[in-house]
């Protein structure tokens, strides 16, 4: 097992995997203790049947540079395999501002090939590649130096292994015509917006019970005060406050240190210097915020008109069509998705791009009375009105 530690290794490695169609890779990274994953592994695999031309690169090596593997991902000539990629683009995109391309994903192809909704990598390893994983090292820190022979050998089977299961979908994917599939879904994790956390809006992941504006225009400030906070110093931004003492804090409405003190859920490093001084700016923010620029909650599906008569039809159609097309029901179209359509909405998912062929386009047939289903032994049928 070769593990990479220098410039000139790397950029020699890079340099040969250009000469091939693909190369497979995966990342290990710690984020229990900051606020963006910090990378202490890469593994990658250039075609093969044996560990040869398999490597580690330790980016935590002093004086290795990444550029000549972001080189490579600008090679449009080299297809880049990763399996649920979206933490390991997330990672390169924060460092170096750069996406794969082109990109293969095999959790996404695997779901358009009939293997289920985010089906795992150790799934795709039995039922494809007819091997196994030990995966005893799972939570291991992959920041200690040196690492062992098992940490090694754990990680590079990330790759190895992906290269059989990579052949093998993107030859499905020919056969059945799917690859288009897989693109459109791949749009959303090569869009930077996916990665960037605005803290204007950091207010929308908090769960709360209550819709008043003005309650809300707090959580909107103590929000974005934890999430500037916690991006400046890399720390989680449970470390600055959970999201229980946030609710609290904006139900409370503290003025003054002493007010802070009282706080049930607040941490202790919370109550004093510049986290303390910040809570009690966005409290203030929150109260004088104009009523006219209150937050406000998108509850407009809870107020959809649903046809339930439709929405159970809607239900049999997408279980006789995902079952026909091979694909989960879930990766179509939620239940509420389901309801919207019944209601009305055409702004669904399921509606628009492939989906649109596998089950959109008779949903709407459906819903304008053009066809009806019928049942015809085990299975459902439409028929032409």
């Amino acid at each position: 097992m070769k593990t990479l530690t220098t410039t000139e290794d790397l950029a020699a490695f890079c340099a040969e995997a250009r000469t091939h169609d693909y190369v497979t890779l995966d990342t290990e990274f710690l984020r229990e203790r900051t606020y963006y994953s910090k990378l202490c592994l890469i593994q990658m695999a250039m075609p093969g049947e044996t560990d040869d031309n398999a490597v580690l690169i330790d980016p935590l090596a002093k004086g290795l540079s990444l550029e000549p593997l972001y080189d490579l991902f600008r090679d449009t000539s080299v297809v880049k395999v990763f399996h649920a990629a979206r933490q390991d683009l997330e990672i390169f995109f924060i460092d170096a501002g750069v996406f794969p391309e082109p990109l293969f994903d095999t959790q996404v192809a695997a779901m358009v090939c009939g293997f289920g909704e985010q089906v795992g990598y150790e799934t795709l390893v039995r039922k494809i590649a007819k091997g196994s994983l030990d995966k005893s090292h799972r939570f291991t820190d992959w920041s200690r130096r040196p690492l062992t022979d098992n940490q090694k050998t754990y990680a590079l089977a990330d790759v190895t292994h992906l290269r059989q299961i990579y052949e093998f979908l993107a030859n499905q994917l020919q056969k059945n015509k799917r690859a288009k599939w897989v693109q459109e879904e791949l749009q959303v994790l090569t869009n930077k917006s996916t990665y960037i956390v605005d803290p204007e809006n950091a207010w929308k992941r908090v769960k709360t019970r209550t819709t008043s504006g003005k309650f809300l225009a707090i959580v909107r400030e103590l929000a974005k005060f934890r999430e500037d906070y916690a991006q400046a110093r890399n720390i989680p931004r449970n470390r600055v406050y959970k999201d229980d003492a946030l609710v609290e804090l904006a139900s409370t409405k503290p003025a003054t240190p002493n007010d802070l003190g009282r706080s049930r859920l607040l941490l202790r490093e919370a109550r004093k210097g510049d986290i303390a001084e910040g809570i009690l700016k966005a409290v203030e923010a929150g109260l004088a915020c104009d009523p006219a620029n209150y937050p406000k909650v998108d509850n407009s599906r809870d107020k959809l008109q649903v046809n339930p008569a439709l929405a159970d039809l809607l239900r049999v159609l997408l279980k006789a069509k995902t079952e026909q097309a091979g694909v989960a029901p879930k990766l179509i179209a939620p239940a509420s998705d389901l309801d919207a359509i019944a209601a009305g909405q055409r702004d669904v998912p399921a509606l628009s791009g492939w989906r649109r062929e596998v089950f959109g386009d008779d949903a709407l047939r459906l819903c304008e009375g053009k066809i009806a289903l019928a049942a015809k032994g085990k299975d459902v049928t439409i028929v032409e009105l």
